[in-house]
Formats: C-alpha cells, structure tokens, sequence
C-alpha cells in the first residue's frame, strides 16, 4: 500500500490581461488571495517588479510552496503550486488563481510527489522493506 505525501501543479497561463500580471502589487494580492482561498498556512514571501513589464513572487508555506513568473506582454503566466498533507488545498489554490486571472488557455502538469509506503497495521516496516527488496 502506498500513499503519497504533496500534490504538485504546474501551470501555463496563456491569454491573461496585460493589467492583471505586469504590476507587483497585483500578483502579491493574487498569490496571497490564493493562499487565503485554499486555507494555506503563509511562512513567508518575496516579491519581485521587472522594468519595464512583469513580476514574479514566491510564497514559502508550510505545506511547501506556490510562486508566479509573468510576462505581460506576451499575456503569459507561469503558476507553480506545490503542497503537501491533502490534494484539495492545492487544487482550491490553482482554482483561485485561474479563476482570478482568466486565462485564454490553461496548459496543466499534475505530478503527484513522494509516492511513499504505508506501514499495514501490525507489520514491522524494516522487516517488510527487506521482504519487498528481496
């Protein structure tokens, strides 16, 4: 038996108005917005303005992270969001950050990461391990 210990989705934004990701203070207010909606616990974070167009930021949580990287000119945005401890968190935070953004075109890579084994009840998991080796 396995579990699997974060949910990781990398997305391509394509077609996102130009107003919507060229200034710092709106990806800030799209990234915590997103944090808030998924019920993510925030660490920390940095945010970055490019000249003349873009930002990029990046927020360190608990459950791993979520950052942004845009360029407004070409209407692009490039969303990763990792988490860990259950799936509905980081779908809630893409589904907040698509929703916000509006996207023409939404490219989407789902990783599930640390696929792990689940100790049975009752099994000592060293003793299962050099079994599963064997």
């Amino acid at each position: 038996m396995e579990k699997t210990l974060g949910l990781h989705i990398i997305a391509d934004l394509y077609g996102v108005d130009f107003e919507k990701i060229d200034h710092v203070e709106d990806v800030k207010a799209l990234l915590e917005g997103a944090v808030k909606y998924a019920n993510l616990s925030k660490l920390s974070s940095h945010y970055h303005q490019f000249n003349p167009h873009g930002a990029t930021g990046v927020i360190l949580l608990e459950e791993s992270h979520i950052s942004i990287h845009t360029w407004p000119e070409h209407g692009y945005a490039a969303i990763d969001v990792y988490t860990c401890g259950g799936k509905e968190k980081t779908f809630k935070a893409m589904e907040y950050i698509i929703k916000t953004l509006k996207p023409k075109r939404v490219d989407e890579k789902i990783a599930e990461r640390g696929v792990v084994p689940v100790e049975p009840e009752g099994v000592n998991i060293e003793k299962w391990q050099m079994v599963a080796t064997a």
